[in-house]
């Protein structure tokens, strides 16, 4: 979950204080990926120039499936994505920038005994974080040729296959690195343990409350 990452011993990047903890869910992508095109253009922004889609920004629609087979269990999730890139943090905001923070930012609950510290905590580190979460051969992928590019004889020295990065601020791989927030609206969960019982409960999420202290409501459904 974003703000949440878990403990990794091979993990070398700075990490925030624990502040904050959210429902939203991440992923890492390159933003070659047309799927980063695709949230920027689907978004209320409707968001398309090249500028745009290599900063932060987004906000298109959103659907994830997770199927937890030892549990016998499945989540789906609806709702909007959002993109971290480098210019999250350190310079002139932009739109994109913002949005993020804003949408972002207001499923983001403070947790016990991080009242007062929120200014401590740093999206870029955030961003490093995940980086240094990825093995050296993941990292290395965001040096890859570029992906859905033909193959056209030998890619340059600074794009090949198989790389193995260590630095944490290689310039390559982090350019081409991305972070997706998933903030779900609607999430189902159908448990298949046990074929007697099955059930399917549907959470609605009600952000009518105050920022971060909004619930969510459930719904008990035959599957």
């Amino acid at each position: 979950m974003w703000s949440q990452l878990p403990e990794n011993k091979h993990n070398d990047a700075p990490k925030n204080p624990r502040v904050y903890d959210s429902d939203m869910p991440t992923f890492t992508t390159d933003v070659r990926m047309q799927k980063v095109g695709d949230l920027f253009a689907t978004s209320a922004g409707k968001a398309s120039s090249d500028e745009q889609v290599q900063g932060s920004g987004g906000g298109g629609p959103c659907e994830a499936v997770y199927w937890i087979k030892e549990k016998g269990m499945q989540w789906r999730m609806k709702g909007t994505a959002f993109i971290v890139a480098p210019d999250i943090e350190g310079g002139e905001e932009s739109s994109g920038v913002r949005t993020v923070k804003s949408e972002v930012g207001a499923r983001m609950r403070v947790v016990e005994g991080g009242e007062g510290k929120e200014g401590e905590w740093s999206w870029r580190k955030e961003l490093t974080g995940h980086f240094g979460n990825c093995s050296p051969g993941m990292r290395g992928s965001w040096r890859n040729p570029p992906p859905g590019t033909p193959v056209k004889g030998e890619p340059d020295k600074d794009h090949q296959l198989a790389q193995k990065v260590e630095d944490l601020h290689d310039p390559i791989a982090r350019s081409n690195f991305r972070v997706v927030i998933i903030k779900p609206d609607e999430v189902e969960q159908t448990d298949l343990s046990d074929p007697a019982t099955a059930r399917r409960y549907k959470y609605i999420f009600d952000g009518n409350a105050q920022v971060g202290k909004g619930e969510w409501k459930m719904e008990e459904l035959w599957p």
